[in-house]
């Protein structure tokens, strides 16, 4: 006589098709918009950047000359990537920075923490936004805030994103505007530290910065590994700022990458700005391994 177990598994085995193909049904939009709107778009423009194409004529077939033109006679490619790496390497310390020491700020058992971490990452909801940039123009620019607090203070007072010594750094100090999401990251990760690492340190004698040092900062490198590659992609990827307060101004100070490469689209060089971004994702996709690679040397995972 047959088990309720064979008879359960005769059932699964006469179970209809439709019941077979119906999670593929669900599954089928955001299958088709994948296809549609990611994959698609990706390879397409992987085509392109070995075309000359205007939108204006079909599309026609040069091989690697854009790449040519792009490593040896473009300038411009040259003066974006170090304005990039500039400012990578101000805007990340400077948002991580900030990031981490409010996060420890809100890692408080007090009345009220929770509508403290609500006000604090309210900012980050409209991060680098088109409103956020024109508000930073009218305090940095000609005019603005900044140059009246300066008068006030008699010291030379000039517009900040006017001048090309200046501009770039003006941006970066507008990335630790959208810290929220690196906050509760790190917020997150500090609420996993266990306590008794803390107690024991402090027994041992040992101050607030060297628990931080040798405790706080270890625990957390995880988490410090996985803000960082963000932040880094994110700066690589700037672009509101530039074309909103500076327009890649002055004199090419401010003119990010993802900006130039936006510039060929306006001038109809559809390929020129495919082989572009294909550029940026190895240099991303470098970047990114670099830091995989070193990681296995400060970051420490506890098991």
């Amino acid at each position: 006589m047959p088990t309720s177990q064979e008879k359960t598994s005769k059932v699964k085995n006469r179970s209809p098709l439709s019941s077979r193909i119906t999670p593929y049904l669900f599954l089928s939009p955001w299958m088709i918009g994948l296809v549609v709107f990611s994959i698609g778009p990706i390879l397409l423009s992987l085509y392109f950047s070995f075309t000359n194409f205007d939108l204006l004529q079909p599309p026609n077939w040069i091989g690697m000359q854009n790449y040519k033109n792009i490593f040896t006679n473009d300038q411009l490619f040259y003066t974006s990537l170090v304005v990039t790496f500039s400012y990578i390497l101000m805007a990340v310390p400077i948002r991580l920075i900030v990031a981490l020491a409010i996060a420890m700020l809100l890692n408080r058992n007090i009345k009220g923490i929770g509508i403290y971490r609500a006000v604090y990452y309210i900012p980050s909801l409209i991060g680098s936004s088109v409103a956020v940039a024109y508000l930073w123009q009218q305090i940095f620019g000609p005019g603005g805030l900044f140059e009246k607090v300066l008068s006030l203070l008699g010291l030379p007072a000039s517009p900040w994103i006017d001048e090309p010594g200046t501009a770039l750094f003006t941006l970066s100090l507008l990335s630790a505007w959208a810290f929220g999401s690196s906050m509760l990251i790190f917020l997150a990760g500090l609420k996993g530290i266990p306590e008794s690492l803390y107690e024991a340190a402090e027994i041992d004698g040992a101050t607030k910065w060297k628990r931080f040092v040798h405790v706080t900062i270890p625990m957390l490198s995880p988490v410090v590994f996985f803000n960082v590659i963000m932040s880094i992609i994110t700066a690589f990827t700037q672009f509101t700022q530039g074309y909103i307060i500076t327009d890649g101004g002055p004199i090419n100070a401010t003119l990010f990458y993802a900006l130039y490469l936006y510039n060929q689209f306006t001038y109809f060089k559809m390929g020129y700005a495919s082989a572009l971004a294909w550029i940026l994702l190895v240099i991303l996709g470098a970047f990114t391994s670099i830091i995989f690679f070193t990681s296995k040397k400060w970051v420490y995972y506890e098991s």
